[in-house]
């Protein structure tokens, strides 16, 4: 690890400012991700500025019945909250299938957000990797690439976002609250992380300095069941092949509305938007949950090494579907 500089925020303000004035400038909370980032020499900050001492801890109930989160609740106490556990079974769920109890009680709500890919390329600064180094190429495109998307991918890159917690917030429509030296500015989560196009590189829409300070969640509808499944190698303490977020209101035995975000396929929390359409309507079945599920799948595009994962997001989907409506309707 190389040496760098360290200094504790006051203020989100003076945070801000710290890290603008240097282009080689990091904010610190949990570390999670950052710091063993920076033991592979992934990251070589010169100036960390440590987040942890601002008043961004809170989970806040709005007036309208959602929660503001704040960006430096421990995923731990999150998943653990009561108002989430009651009104957003999917947020709670989704954390608690993340990393481990050790590292759940270290890492953040915005450095969820914000951790980059578990590629095993982009952490071996030996190999080739067009998000760790521009134009160097992508070694995961011709190699091992399991744990790969098969949605949204380009030429440039094929590494999915690890993130567990992103994939309810996608379901749940939340909003990302950020600071930077123009003040603050509200980015929904769904244009918060980017596919990879040509700029893999850039995996947020964040300018450089800018600090995320809470995560807004809206409401779920009244009578909205919703639910998380997450298939992975082994039971803990790994990143998921494929996972599925789902909210769902029904009537009677059909579905009225349903919200469904799939992780593990894509550079970013992908909704299945295509699947959402196929199911407005339709019967709570398991024919029509496997026919929405296939609807949205159509457009992926396998690697060599990874092409199990659509009949595996097909089955997950409808899994966590009829978990949902069958409960709906006892």
């Amino acid at each position: 690890m190389k040496p760098f500089d360290y200094s504790r925020a006051d203020d989100a303000g003076s945070a801000v400012a710290a890290v603008m004035a240097r282009p080689d400038a990091a904010f610190l909370a949990g570390g999670t991700n950052l710091v063993d980032h920076m033991k592979l020499g992934v990251a070589a900050p010169e100036l960390l500025v440590d987040v942890t001492g601002l008043p961004l801890d809170r989970v806040e109930e709005l007036p309208d019945g959602g929660l503001r989160i704040g960006a430096t609740v421990r995923n731990s106490d999150l998943a653990a909250h009561p108002l989430v556990r009651r009104r957003l079974p999917v947020l709670s769920q989704a954390l608690l299938a993340g990393a481990s109890g050790q590292l759940r009680n270290a890492a953040t709500t915005a450095g969820n957000l914000l951790q980059r890919t578990r590629c095993g390329y982009f952490q071996d600064v030996t190999t080739p990797c067009n998000k760790r180094e521009p134009g160097s190429g992508c070694a995961a495109i011709g190699g091992w690439n399991r744990y790969h998307a098969v949605l949204g991918a380009s030429e440039h890159c094929v590494a999915v976002h690890p993130s567990d917690m992103a994939v309810a917030l996608r379901v749940l429509d939340a909003v990302v609250t950020v600071l930077g030296e123009d003040g603050e500015r509200r980015v929904p989560v769904g244009e918060f992380h980017r596919l990879p196009g040509e700029a893999p590189e850039a995996d947020t829409v964040l300018r450089h300095g800018e600090l995320v300070t809470a995560v807004e969640v809206p409401p779920l509808p009244a009578g909205t069941r919703s639910g998380y499944r997450k298939v992975r190698d082994r039971a803990s303490y790994a990143f998921a092949l494929v996972s599925v977020a789902a909210a769902v209101e029904t009537d009677g035995d059909r579905v009225r509305e349903a919200r469904i975000a799939f992780g593990g396929l894509a550079h970013k929390p992908w909704r299945a938007e295509r699947a959402e359409e196929a199911l407005r309507g339709a019967s709570a079945t398991d024919e029509a949950f496997r026919e929405a599920a296939e609807a949205e799948l159509r457009a992926a595009r396998p690697l060599p090494g990874n092409g199990f994962k659509i009949p595996m997001a097909r089955n997950t989907l409808a899994a966590l579907l009829r978990e949902l409506t069958t409960e709906e309707r006892r």
